[in-house]
């Protein structure tokens, strides 16, 4: 009898070290861009259904392509709306970063980002410096509030738009998840923000590309980095651009000190942290705005910030930087 117990004890070791963990991966279309997931689980459940809620209320909530989500309610003037918890980390990390970086990453810029064709209705009116100057006086995160869950505007045509947050924010929500079902090691991505934590299935880092910057549609990789238990995140302005009548070129990146959708000398900023991936999306836009100078000196401020930057130096030529 006792041998027959020891038997089963090792039969039962041998079983549970021989679980294998096997790759399972997701995919499909969301807020406008694509996304996979990867996670690494002995259990093979198929978490498609609730990763979809998660979306569905991340854009009933934050979408200003929706026309009866809660933003776009209140863009349209609706002071009644109530925000949920989704909204309220997002504006409190929006708030976070626009003090962080003296304003240059500022959600009431969205306005202007309509006004120059880069938002749902794709507007792409006549901005002449008189325009742009009108606008301004809507410009400004220091401008709205919440008070009892409601949002309030210091002028009711103040337009948010949390578009350059969101994706990063929606990884968060995913990777969130995932770990409240014991998943250890996974790899999220939307729209190329990534949230890594732990190991792939090869038992290795997680192994992500940045992208070249072209300008002609084509892709192709510029380097590739290790993630471990970091987010990353990449804004640039080398595909979401439009060239007015006059041949004129027009970038979706508005710099909210101007007004203006017009380019940096930074054509791409990859960041990295251990942060949330809402944080470093948001500051890879505020980066952009800033151009290669400033983002460079608050990166030396920052040292938890890891970045790669690809920039058009004083003599024309593309040159990259990085700090890790």
């Amino acid at each position: 009898m006792r041998k027959f117990f020891l038997l089963l004890f090792i039969s039962l070791v041998i079983a549970c070290t021989s679980e294998k963990k096997v790759k399972n991966t997701l995919e499909g279309f969301v807020f406008g861009t694509t996304y996979h997931i990867t996670y690494i689980d002995a259990s093979q459940s198929n978490y498609q259904k609730s990763i979809d809620s998660l979306f569905y209320l991340i854009n009933k909530s934050l979408s200003t392509y929706i026309p009866t989500s809660d933003i776009s309610k209140i863009n349209n003037a609706d002071t009644t709306v109530v925000v949920d918890a989704f909204f309220k980390e997002v504006f409190y990390k929006s708030k976070t970063i626009y003090t962080k970086t003296n304003g240059y990453f500022d959600p009431t810029v969205g306005k202007l980002v309509n006004a120059w064709g880069f938002g749902p209705k794709k507007l792409a009116l006549k901005m002449t410096a008189n325009a742009v100057d009108s606008m301004m006086q809507f410009v400004g995160f220091d401008k709205i509030a919440i008070k009892n869950s409601k949002i309030v505007k210091q002028q009711p045509e103040i337009y948010l738009d949390f578009n350059s947050i969101a994706k990063g924010y929606g990884v968060d929500v995913i990777g969130r998840f995932l770990e409240s079902k014991n998943i250890e090691n996974y790899l999220v991505e939307i729209g190329g923000e990534i949230r890594a934590k732990g190991k792939s299935n090869k038992n290795k880092n997680w192994k992500v590309a940045i992208e070249k910057p072209n300008t002609d549609g084509t892709q192709s990789i510029q380097t590739t980095v290790e993630l471990v238990n970091q987010s990353m995140a990449t804004s640039g302005n080398y595909r979401k651009f439009r060239i007015s009548k006059e041949g004129k070129k027009y970038v979706h990146t508005i710099n909210p000190k101007t007004g203006y959708a017009t380019e940096s000398n930074l054509l791409s900023a990859s960041v990295i942290s251990a942060a949330d991936c809402a944080d470093v999306d948001a500051l890879a836009t505020a980066f952009m705005a800033m151009g290669f100078e400033k983002t460079r000196a608050f990166v030396e401020k920052n040292k938890q910030l890891f970045v790669y930057l690809i920039f058009v130096d004083t003599d024309g030529s593309i040159q990259t930087y990085k700090n890790f």
